[in-house]
């Protein structure tokens, strides 16, 4: 495998592997395995796709399409959930880009963001989100970083009581305000929340993963390869051997496996350019997983102890 770095660069997917269709010589994947959402029982894939950096190539035409056969890629191999914000420069518009191009699949799963401090315009910005995606609803409206969440979450409500959305969330990264997050879901009834959780980041395995399981909220991770620091970190070891006892070829599906099997989390939203590695994203969600006793095995390893 290339060094991890190469999946921050925008334009590495015009250099992967073949577009369309497995690689030559490969069986066809095994197709992810999924949680369900508590508040409605619906199942989705427990790795999905996100778009922060990645997908903001404004204008580049060669940018847009390869953009748009990473999502060919991700909705061949089984994905469902793409994530994106207003923050995230041109990454809507070249969502819809993609969608458009593939023909709208009907089996995607929208989760965006209002991420806007004046809450009488919230309104208009998830509109206009909306029509870049090119959808009808969204299914998934968060509330990007909680800014101004005590206006915007009776918004979300309304909205969904009216069928304008499906579920409810509010998102935090990089570790902020995981006491606001824990007092809005101990109070609020939200459908889903996001943060950040991976081998080294692991502060919300004390109070926000419990209590997500508690009172039966979805919850999405970002950054599960800290934006692909923790793989360079990794790539300078070995994958252990035992790593195969979970199916694991890369230290990304270590790292994947590690988040998608902690009980309270629903799906994982890894970002990338390139065909290859959502493919083996995708794939981290298929065939084993590690029980409890692996986990720990895999924390320790990564922690330089094992």
């Amino acid at each position: 495998m290339k060094p991890n770095s190469t999946r921050r660069r925008l334009l590495g997917a015009l250099a992967a592997a073949p577009l369309l269709g497995p690689a030559a010589g490969l069986a066809q994947p095994t197709r992810p395995a999924t949680r369900t959402i508590a508040s409605s029982g619906e199942a989705i894939p427990l790795v999905g796709l996100g778009t922060w950096i990645t997908f903001n190539v404004g204008n580049d035409r060669a940018a847009r399409d390869a953009s748009a056969e990473v999502m060919r890629a991700f909705f061949a191999a089984g994905g469902r959930l793409i994530d994106s914000s207003p923050m995230y420069g041109s990454a809507q518009e070249v969502i819809g880009y993609g969608l458009a191009s593939l023909g709208r699949p009907a089996d995607v799963f929208s989760a965006d963001k209002v991420w806007i401090s004046d809450g009488d315009r919230g309104r208009t910005q998830m509109d206009t989100s909306r029509r870049l995606w090119g959808v009808p609803r969204f299914d998934l409206m968060q509330v990007h970083n909680l800014l101004s969440w005590e206006v915007h979450l009776p918004t979300l409500f309304a909205m969904k009581a009216a069928g304008q959305l499906r579920y409810v969330g509010i998102t935090t990264s990089h570790g902020r305000r995981h006491g606001d997050m824990e007092r809005i879901m101990a109070s609020q009834p939200i459908d889903f929340v996001q943060l950040t959780y991976n081998l080294v980041d692991r502060e919300v395995e004390q109070r926000l993963l419990p209590l997500a399981l508690e009172r039966g909220i979805a919850v999405l991770v970002n950054r599960p390869f800290q934006q692909g620091a923790l793989l360079d970190r990794l790539a300078r070891r070995p994958l252990p051997a035992w790593a195969a006892e979970i199916d694991c070829t890369s230290w990304a599906q270590f790292a994947l496996k590690f988040v998608i099997s902690h009980p309270a989390v629903t799906c994982a939203i890894p970002a990338t350019t390139r065909v290859d590695h959502v493919r083996e994203n995708l794939a981290a969600a298929g065939r084993r997983m590690p029980d409890a006793a692996m986990r720990a095995r895999m924390a320790t390893f990564v922690a330089g102890r094992g």
